[in-house]
């Protein structure tokens, strides 16, 4: 590490896509330093996933404790990210995930990933652990590590209101950005993240533990310099082709024909190849809730626990009414560089007077899954994980897990404390969550998942802990699109469902800037999803590659689903590069982005055959009833066949040394492997 250095920046300097170089803040010395980053990095790992996977597969040890000084947290934008494309407002959090052991990393949007860029960097990332709370301040007069002792305890909200008020004009007419943990990362919680723009969250993979086992708690960002694309006429021209283009008008689209839509798919064998047209206009008025009543009528909601249906709640679609929380909606939320605005801030009582609206997985989550039907806690609940810096996947599914066990009687009122867990009890959900965001009596078993938490049981729990690799499944059934198991299964950061999907594949439209990919027919039996062959294979790897090109880019995986026929991230990347690669090329990036993620794993000793999903979610045993019911299929010959697709070992998931030296990895692989063992 060198020795601190300032960073003196005008404010006026226009600086390129990428700023060729990130920060390195050491916590336990309180040093910090520059590393210049050589174009042919970018050319080879753009930004975002891509760079942060090239910078932690040389820095992290073999073996490291994710909570230990060895581990390194960074913040990286996307390399489009300031450049006027749109869609490209998003910063990715990496580390060796504590929750998972694996390759870790969480996206967020907001307005960080930008302020990243305004301060000069391409990544912010930290080493060590500092001796006492501090959080890192960065204007034009370069970083600063402050004390952040009178911080530590505050929620994230609180927090963030207390950093910007004490930098209010650091960055002249603009408000510093600011990420931050709340008590769960501070209590080391392995299911806690990062939290910016007062309630988003980079949630997954419990990167907030890593930030809080470092005495990190917030990062404030107030920099001035200014991002440009390469031909700035010709981004802003497909940028307005683009908004052009993108979306239905939201007005021909209603909760009603969205649940009429969903119904008869769940009940037809077919299925229908679809376009992401429908999807931005839903985005564009409701948001993510807007998905909850198709979701629920196609099968691809989930009810207690994955283990029932929506028999289980009758009343699901009059209680969870996405037109009333959009009724409750003040004002729409809007990332940085995009057009939808998806999130929105609504404000329901004196009490809680504003808050971000419950995403579709927080109110699955917390509705279906426990089969409560109360919205209202919802709201409370997303504003109290929201608050603490908790993932509210992992949360509502560890309270199911923690539900079915006591159905079981696995536990007991002994054990929980007197709280009565039964499905869908509102008061018994509300305090248990109160109990793991404080590490505090029954809930405290939960505070680290429900994996840890049944490791503690009898070996049927593990059964009951619905998960991948230690990460809790988002709410998307593979038992109707096994392409969620596949690929929560066989990416190194297993579990999450941005991972991929076949319904990913269908509204990327891949196939239509890359002819070479399998076409999918506009109607095709459900039945053949779930066995290999059928081209599956080939675009389950396209939708790796191009999810962690587009990742690398700082793009919204939400943007990406409209389709690239109607989003041109490929020719935003030649735009603002001036690079004018191929949509082959891009995705050759990605395949190599993911190809040095998985040796990650390999490094810090993951067996890749141990990430695979909970059964319950591959059919073992199948619903007897609803959209999904009789479902099964074979999740071992779906993983061989995308690992023999990707160039890896088809029985073992290690890429092969063919595949590495066509993908130019030999090198760093090499170089990292001699350096251990020197």
């Amino acid at each position: 590490m060198l020795t601190p250095t300032l960073c003196k920046n005008t404010g006026t300097d226009i600086v390129k896509a990428y700023t060729g170089k990130v920060l390195w803040v050491d916590l336990t010395h309180g040093t910090w330093s520059d590393e210049s980053i050589p174009d042919a990095i970018y050319q080879k790992y753009l930004g975002g996933t891509g760079l942060g996977a090239w910078l932690l597969y040389r820095e992290i040890p073999a073996g490291a404790d994710p909570l230990g000084p060895d581990n390194v947290l960074g913040f990286l934008p996307g390399l489009l990210t300031g450049t006027g494309s749109l869609f490209t407002g998003r910063w990715m959090a990496v580390a060796k995930s504590p929750l998972t052991g694996t390759w870790g990393e969480a996206n967020c949007g907001g307005n960080l990933a930008y302020a990243i860029k305004q301060c000069g960097y391409d990544g912010i990332l930290f080493k060590g652990i500092s001796p006492t709370p501090v959080y890192l301040y960065i204007d034009s007069h370069g970083p600063q590590l402050r004390d952040a002792s009178h911080l530590w305890g505050q929620d994230a909200i609180d927090t963030e209101d207390t950093l910007l008020s004490a930098h209010a004009g650091s960055a002249g007419k603009k408000k510093p950005s600011v990420a931050t943990i709340g008590p769960a990362g501070e209590k080391l919680s392995l299911i806690s993240g990062i939290v910016n723009d007062r309630g988003r969250l980079a949630a997954r993979a419990g990167l907030g533990a890593v930030m809080g086992s470092k005495r990190l708690k917030a990062v404030v960002l107030a920099g001035a310099q200014r991002v440009g694309p390469h031909d700035p006429l010709k981004t802003k021209l497909l940028s307005l082709k683009c908004k052009r283009d993108m979306i239905l008008p939201p007005r021909l689209v209603s909760t009603g024909l969205l649940r009429t839509f969903g119904s008869i798919l769940g009940k037809i064998p077919l299925g229908m190849t679809q376009s992401g047209n429908l999807l931005g206009a839903i985005l564009s008025k409701w948001g993510t809730i807007g998905t909850y009543q198709f979701s629920v009528g196609c099968g691809d909601a989930p009810f207690k626990n994955w283990a029932g249906t929506a028999r289980d709640m009758p009343r699901v679609h009059q209680a969870i009414d996405p037109d009333r929380v959009l009724k409750s909606e003040k004002r729409k939320y809007h990332c940085r560089g995009c057009p939808l605005g998806c999130g929105g801030i609504v404000e329901l009582n004196a009490t809680l007077k504003e808050s971000h609206k419950p995403e579709y997985e927080t109110t699955a989550g917390f509705t279906a899954l426990l089969l409560n039907d109360d919205l209202d806690l919802v709201y409370e609940i997303n504003e109290m994980l929201n608050r603490a810096g908790m993932d509210t996947i992992s949360a509502s599914a560890s309270v199911a897990f923690a539900m079915e066990c006591f159905e079981k009687g696995w536990i007991t009122k002994e054990d929980t404390g007197g709280i009565d867990l039964t499905w869908g009890n509102g008061s018994a959900i509300r305090q248990v969550v109160y109990q793991m965001i404080n590490r505090q009596g029954f809930g405290a078993w939960l505070t680290d998942g429900s994996k840890n938490a049944a490791q503690t049981l009898h070996s049927a729990a593990m059964g009951s802990a619905i998960q991948a690799g230690g990460q809790e499944i988002a709410y998307h059934d593979p038992r109707l699109d096994p392409g969620l198991a596949l690929h929560a299964s066989v990416d190194p950061s297993p579990g999450k469902h941005t991972n991929g999907g076949y319904l990913f594949y269908e509204l990327y439209q891949l196939w239509k800037r890359v002819p070479s990919l399998p076409h999918p027919t506009l109607l095709y039996s459900k039945k053949s999803r779930f066995t290999p062959g059928n081209g599956h294979a080939e675009s389950a790897v396209a939708v790796s590659n191009f999810t962690q090109f587009y990742n690398a880019l700082g793009a919204c995986y939400m943007g990406m689903l409209i389709g690239v026929d109607r989003v041109p991230i490929f020719e935003w990347a030649n735009a603002v590069t001036g690079w004018q690669l191929s949509p082959e090329a891009y995705l050759r990036i990605g395949q190599r982005i993911q190809t040095l993620r998985q040796m990650f794993n390999l490094r810090q000793g993951i067996d890749p055959r141990s990430l695979k999903i909970s059964k319950r979610l591959t059919g073992d045993p199948p619903l007897e009833w609803g959209p999904n019911h009789g479902a099964s299929y074979d999740l071992d010959l779906l993983m061989h066949d995308y690992w023999r697709a990707i160039g890896w070992g088809a029985e073992t998931g290690i890429p092969t040394a063919e595949t590495l030296r066509a993908l130019d990895l030999l090198a760093i692989v090499q170089a990292t492997n001699e350096g251990a063992a020197g």
